[in-house]
């Protein structure tokens, strides 16, 4: 038994104590965020929203509050999150396959809308990240999705449209990938131009050696921190790269004929590629 085809959610940034900064940058790269959010757990959040997927910056809440499944991480994109309409079974199916799998864990943040204040509410269930080592991988059953996709919160001066590409370094691309195969099936993983990629609804999640990452995107790629896997880049579809190309003015940015490269120094150590 596996799960469904995976269907990317959401990304995760982690900003650590630099929610402010945070929302400047990602304004300033025509990003439309959502009002600061502040989960039960005691972080804050800003979401980028798209027509099926997200971009969520994710820090430390007020007076330093901290989680510390994201505190052991440093800045940068750590969160590959999928969908699910129900936690329980994903649970039951981690467990089954022995994978290391945390108990589902349920939780909300506050939503203004209309003068009235509503509870988005989640229930995730959650790999463990001690033992993951690109990052935290979870699902995420929306309880609420009313109160996450909203009309007025997916229009982007950008013109972003979806997430297309998630891609993680690893020096083994086989084994990172053998994870994705035991949730979901041999079949969702496949080999192409020697890396490892999985088609999750409208995006794509590719695993690649360190080397071919850092020949793809050069001085913009994000730094490993140490580490010998990592989640390096987003590409973000759009929907005019015409009109996106009005942030080059954005000091950083190397403008291509058929994209736009934000380094992962100006991004929280994420690169993010605008492209058509």
């Amino acid at each position: 038994m596996t799960l469904p085809s995976p269907v990317l959610d959401h990304v995760v940034i982690d900003v650590r104590d630099c929610i402010d900064d945070a929302m400047q940058r990602f304004s300033s790269l025509g990003f439309q965020l959502t009002p600061r959010g502040h989960h039960t757990l005691g972080s804050v959040n800003h979401l980028a929203m798209f027509a099926v997927d997200y971009l969520e910056l994710l820090g430390f809440g007020a007076s330093g509050a901290t989680r510390s499944e994201i505190a052991r991480f440093p800045a940068g994109l750590n969160g590959l999150v999928f969908k699910t309409a129900d936690a329980d079974s994903v649970h039951q199916h981690a467990k089954a396959a022995a994978l290391p799998v945390l108990p589902v864990q349920s939780f909300s943040r506050p939503v203004a809308l209309g003068g009235a204040t509503r509870d988005a509410r989640f229930r995730t269930t959650r790999l463990d990240p001690d033992k993951i080592a690109m990052g935290r991988v979870y699902f995420c059953e929306h309880q609420t999705p009313d109160l996450v996709w909203r009309p007025e919160w997916q229009a982007h001066p950008n013109g972003a449209l979806a997430i297309a590409r998630v891609v993680v370094a690893t020096d083994d691309p086989g084994r990172t990938a053998a994870l994705f195969r035991d949730l979901f099936g041999r079949d969702a993983v496949t080999e192409r131009d020697r890396r490892q990629v999985m088609a999750a609804g409208t995006a794509q999640v590719e695993f690649a050696l360190p080397n071919m990452v850092a020949a793809e995107f050069g001085e913009a790629a994000a730094e490993p921190a140490g580490r010998t896997e990592y989640m390096a880049a987003l590409v973000i579809r759009v929907r005019s790269l015409h009109e996106t190309k009005q942030l080059s003015r954005v000091p950083g940015i190397k403008v291509d004929p058929r994209r736009l490269v934000v380094p992962g120094a100006a991004a929280f150590n994420t690169t993010i590629v605008f492209s058509e």
